[in-house]
């Protein structure tokens, strides 16, 4: 195992910055492949519906659910983070498009936390995610 030097927040700020822009491209891209391989394998997705989405498989079906109900232009920004060598957290504000009852283009947005693991390549990927 690398051994990693611990992060500074300035740091750790840009490498959640790198891996929002990156779930916020695969999101837009209706891509739930790309979108749940941004998860550890026992990774938890707790939407404001309650669910308790556990997994590549159910992450998978989550998003491609929302990609069919026209979710697009998703967009994390950071509020906060920190974190060590082994684990990151992350607070952000969300916005993106939807379709409303009538089909017409409605913004939504909220809040959103995260925590990531540090991979063995020194990447992060999401272990939960919340977000209202």
């Amino acid at each position: 195992m690398t051994n990693l030097a611990p992060s500074t927040s300035f740091d750790l700020r840009d490498e959640i910055t790198a891996a929002y822009v990156a779930w916020d491209s695969a999101f837009n891209k209706a891509d739930s492949k790309a979108v749940a391989a941004a998860y550890v394998s026992n990774a938890k997705v707790l939407p404001p519906t309650h669910q308790v989405i556990s997994g590549p498989e159910e992450i998978e079906n989550f998003f491609a659910g929302l990609f069919s109900g026209g979710f697009t232009d998703h967009k994390l920004t950071i509020m906060d983070a920190g974190g060590d060598e082994k684990v990151v957290f992350s607070t952000a504000k969300w916005t993106a498009d939807g379709r409303g009852s009538d089909g017409s283009r409605q913004s939504v947005g909220g809040l959103a936390a995260h925590v990531f693991e540090r991979q063995a390549d020194g990447s992060l990927k999401l272990r939960l995610h919340t977000f209202n």
